[in-house]
């Protein structure tokens, strides 16, 4: 008895420190947002506004030969070495993010039957993609044909086929100061990434012909349009609305985890969900994915400068920041609710960690990036447990409570943390930015949500959605693609 009662004295003091820690990383990364944020030295712009009372003389002739030499900046407008090297790394990280990071991600947590199935996927979206992306993908996203800055025309929705087939790019085109063919490739693998993403919402269950279909057909009808809407420039939708978007938490993972809930409810949940035990095959590989996937991550959030600058050394460091904090607040979570902490908790965290951060890695500084991930990894926590159990639906990998929810929490408090007055780089009223944000949200989960519903009843329609009962029994590894994960 008395062994018993000091085992359960020591429990509670375990689960009391670590609520103490959890509460000391809430105030951390709240309250230092509000005291650190920093404006301008005096002396700076003192100097600036003595340079403008007082012009040197020949103003007038200084003046002309500035505009002249503007003038034949642009007109010799050459890349910039620097820029696109990092922007060769970033494309080659992000690429690395699906193959081989999210293929072995996925590939660990699902059943042993299933494994080669899920890397299948990934393996074939990347080539799938890549060459709709090439065709027509590239065009309906970021051509800007037809746009007008302040007015809304079909070309706010979706790009023109001006650049069809890549029409007119050649090896001396320019995308800023980079070449266009770097730009084109660096936005193909988030094309590729965002599809693969909802793979993991109908895994061990969803025919590989019917995923195919599903895949390229959402790539062009709701994913493309989607990027444009947030990165074309100026007419288009969000862009004009000033919705804070740097990386991709609306075009990327609440479009990817809306369709991917929508997908899981009318795929169906899998046989013995619920009542039998279907513990992932292999914490290693999820782990090595992971790993990738945050060292990836980089590429995906820094590389979102296009340039290696100032912007993008602050995205790099927010995104180590928001990771490392929802990876640990999702392990001292667990580890009060359950009395043990898991590796799977903690790498869903991490991942839970670099979604939120994504739409606001270039506008929040590293208070920010600090809460949000604070919140991404307890609002995920509640999204991948209470709330699928809650409501029933069968998001095998947790496609939705990661990426959807994680997603929708990092585009609410990017327009709160990007804020100047807590430590942000935009001067923005918080609350009018934090309107136009859920604004995006709305209009992203409305577009993906019915979207991807008629998609995937035509694809039902045509192929069936659905492997057979048996099948889904033997595994996907076999009945689709006779062939064993392991051999031994």
């Amino acid at each position: 008895m008395q062994q018993r009662s000091a085992s359960q004295f020591t429990k509670k003091r375990i689960r009391y420190s670590i609520a103490g820690m959890l509460i000391l990383m809430f105030l951390m990364s709240g309250v230092p947002s509000f005291i650190m944020a920093q404006d301008a030295p005096p002396e700076q712009g003192a100097q600036v506004e003595q340079a403008e009372e007082t012009p040197a003389e020949g103003e007038e002739a200084g003046e002309s030969d500035e505009a002249d030499k503007e003038e034949e900046e642009e007109e010799t407008a050459t890349l910039d070495s620097g820029d696109t090297a990092w922007m060769l790394t970033s494309t080659a990280l992000v690429l690395f993010m699906t193959i081989p990071g999210l293929a072995l991600f996925y590939g660990g947590l699902v059943r042993v039957q299933n494994v080669l199935s899920v890397l299948m996927q990934c393996f074939a979206l990347t080539g799938i993609i890549t060459i709709l992306w090439i065709v027509l993908g590239y065009s309906l996203a970021l051509n800007t044909a037809g746009m007008e800055a302040g007015k809304i025309t079909f070309n706010s929705f979706v790009g023109g086929l001006g650049a069809a087939f890549l029409s007119g790019v050649g090896v001396d085109s320019l995308s800023g100061s980079i070449p266009e063919s770097v730009w084109i490739t660096f936005q193909l693998t988030f094309a590729i990434i965002t599809p693969a993403l909802i793979a993991g919402a109908f895994a061990e269950r969803m025919k590989f012909s019917a995923m195919l279909l599903f895949s390229a057909v959402w790539s062009l009808i709701v994913y493309a349009p989607l990027c444009h809407m947030a990165w074309s420039g100026p007419g288009a939708l969000f862009w004009d609305l000033g919705v804070l978007d740097f990386a991709g938490g609306t075009v990327v993972h609440i479009n990817a985890g809306i369709a991917a809930l929508v997908a899981c409810i009318l795929v169906g949940k899998r046989i013995g969900y619920q009542t039998t035990a279907m513990p992932p095959h292999s914490l290693t590989l999820t782990v090595v994915g992971a790993s990738m996937l945050w060292v990836g991550w980089f590429g995906f959030n820094a590389g979102s400068a296009a340039a290696a600058n100032g912007t993008a050394g602050m995205a790099m460091l927010v995104t180590q920041v928001s990771t490392a904090t929802a990876a640990v607040t999702w392990m001292l979570i667990e580890w009060i609710k359950h009395g043990k902490p898991s590796v799977l908790g903690i790498v869903t965290g991490a991942v839970g960690g670099l979604v939120a951060i994504t739409p606001a890695s270039g506008t929040v500084g590293p208070m920010g990036a600090l809460a949000i991930g604070f919140a991404s990894g307890a609002v995920c926590f509640w999204g991948a447990t209470s709330l699928k159990s809650k409501l029933g639906y069968d998001d095998s990998l947790d496609a939705f409570g990661v990426h959807g929810i994680g997603g929708i929490v990092g585009a609410l408090l990017t327009g709160v943390f990007a804020s100047t007055a807590l430590g942000g780089s935009e001067e923005i009223m918080i609350g009018s930015q934090v309107w136009v944000q859920f604004l995006s949200i709305v209009i992203t989960i409305v577009w993906s949500g019915v979207l991807s519903f008629i998609i995937l009843k035509i694809v039902d329609a045509i192929v069936g959605l659905r492997v057979e009962e048996d099948d889904e029994r033997m595994g996907l590894d076999l009945s689709q693609h006779n062939e064993r994960g392991y051999n031994l």
